[in-house]
C-alpha cells in the first residue's frame, strides 16, 4: 500500500490509547490486590477475569495474525480463566507484562513496512493484519471500559 504511514500512525495511536480511549497501564495502575477478584452485585466479572480475558484474546489476536499454525482456543470458554481470583500472587504481574508484550508485538507488527495492511492474511478466510488490529483495539477499549467502572464500584 503506497502512502500508508498516516494510516499506520493511526492504528499506533489506537493501539497505544490515544484519544478518546482509555489507557491500560493507567486503568490498572495500583489495583488494590485485596480487589481483583471483588465482583460487585450486578456485575459479571472480576478484574482478575477481565485482565486475564484482555490478555488472552489480545494474544489469539496476535498469533492468528502472524502464525498460519496457531489454533485458537475454544470460544468463548477458552478465552476466560478458570477462576474469579488471581491463582496466587505473582499471576496479576504475569498478566500484566502479558499483555504489554503482546501489544508491543501488534504494534511492531503494523508499524513494520513490509506488513501488507490490506492483504487476506494466508490462513484465514479473509481476514486482513488490518482488521486484526482494528479488533484487537476495539476489543480492549471495551473491556478497559468495563475495568474502569468495576474499578469505580469497588471504590478504589
Amino acid at each position: 500500500m503506497k502512502n500508508d504511514r498516516a494510516l499506520r500512525q493511526h492504528l499506533l495511536d489506537l493501539l497505544r490509547s490515544r484519544d478518546a480511549h482509555l489507557d491500560f497501564d493507567r486503568v490498572i495502575a495500583g489495583w488494590p490486590v485485596r480487589l481483583r477478584g471483588g465482583k460487585p452485585a450486578g456485575m459479571p466479572h472480576t478484574a482478575w477475569q477481565l485482565l486475564e480475558h484482555l490478555r488472552i484474546a489480545q494474544w489469539d489476536i496476535l498469533e492468528f495474525s502472524r502464525d498460519s499454525k496457531h489454533v485458537s482456543p475454544p470460544f468463548p470458554e477458552g478465552l476466560w480463566p478458570a477462576t474469579e481470583a488471581p491463582p496466587d500472587k505473582a499471576a496479576w504481574g504475569k498478566s500484566v507484562q502479558a499483555f504489554r508484550r503482546d501489544l508491543k508485538a501488534i504494534a511492531k507488527l503494523v508499524a513494520a513496512p513490509s506488513t501488507d495492511l490490506l492483504a487476506p492474511i494466508a490462513h484465514g478466510d479473509g481476514q486482513t493484519i488490518l482488521r486484526e488490529v482494528l479488533l484487537a483495539a476495539d476489543h480492549n477499549a471495551y473491556h478497559l471500559g468495563q475495568l474502569f467502572m468495576l474499578r469505580r464500584l469497588l471504590g478504589a
